[in-house]
């Protein structure tokens, strides 16, 4: 079974990477699952409820977050109604929303899809060992195939977290810093992992950002305007390669795409 999983999001950029070349990998690598980092997905900022519609429309069967979820309002009652956007599972209780979900792919297969959110350098939340651990164990009695999405700025804490995790869950994939690693491996029970998949949107950016505006802001420490760059947008994330009867991976791939410059 093939699982695709995107980067962060990033803006009108990112989105129009999804629609030009999202059909096209789905196409050549035979993709029966995609998932997609989209906390970013309004304006580099937050999500709005029409751009989680048109996401989705395009192909993405799941929509993972982190700590920008709550940026845009009008998501708020969205997510208790759209189960398919998922927030960190790692939020106090009380806050909207799901954090995982089990849905069938294209082949039947179900797959379940676990969001969690880091707190080192992060905003104190729930622990995600603990909360993932528990969440873990409900899924597989219904599928065997797990994927996490670990939306934290530590390494050591995501990489801690596929031990603590591995053989229990098919991958655990990193969010947030807009870099991709090239760390990609199976680990030794079977659990596919990368530190971070990267980012959809304009590279030649800082993190999707006009790189002069943030090198002011560098420099003055002034309160600056960040606009949204557009040149050099690509596709950033892995293709995870696992086996649909028992869960376990094996292989990883990274993918780099580039959209054709208009």
């Amino acid at each position: 079974m093939n699982i695709l999983f995107i980067g962060d999001i990033v803006g009108k950029p990112g989105r129009e990477a999804i629609k030009a070349l999202l059909p096209k990998i789905k196409a050549r690598e035979d993709i029966e699952f995609t998932i997609a980092n989209a906390e970013n997905a309004a304006g580099g900022a937050g999500l709005t409820p029409a751009i989680a519609s048109e996401l989705l429309e395009m192909g993405i069967n799941v929509l993972t977050t982190g700590d920008h979820i709550w940026d845009r309002k009008e998501i708020l009652e969205e997510i208790d109604k759209e189960h398919r956007i998922l927030r960190p599972l790692n939020y106090p209780e009380g806050a909207p929303g799901i954090g995982s979900i089990v849905l069938n792919s294209k082949s039947g297969a179900k797959v379940g899809v676990i969001n969690l959110v880091g707190r080192v350098f992060m905003h104190p939340v729930e622990c995600p060992f603990k909360t993932g651990i528990k969440e873990v164990n409900k899924i597989k009695e219904d599928t065997p195939i797990v994927i996490v999405d670990i939306h934290a700025e530590a390494t050591s804490e995501k990489l801690a977290l596929c031990w603590y995790l591995d053989g229990l869950v098919t991958a655990i994939c990193g969010t947030h810093t807009h870099i991709q690693t090239a760390d990609e491996r199976v680990f030794p029970k079977g659990t596919a992992y990368i530190t971070d998949l990267g980012m959809t949107g304009p590279f030649d950016s800082v993190l999707g950002r006009r790189p002069e505006q943030i090198i002011r802001r560098f420099i003055t420490g002034l309160p600056t305007r960040f606009e949204m760059a557009d040149s050099n947008v690509q596709l950033q994330g892995v293709i995870i390669y696992c086996d649909a009867k028992n869960g376990r991976a094996s292989s990883i791939k990274r993918i780099q795409e580039k959209l054709a410059q208009k």
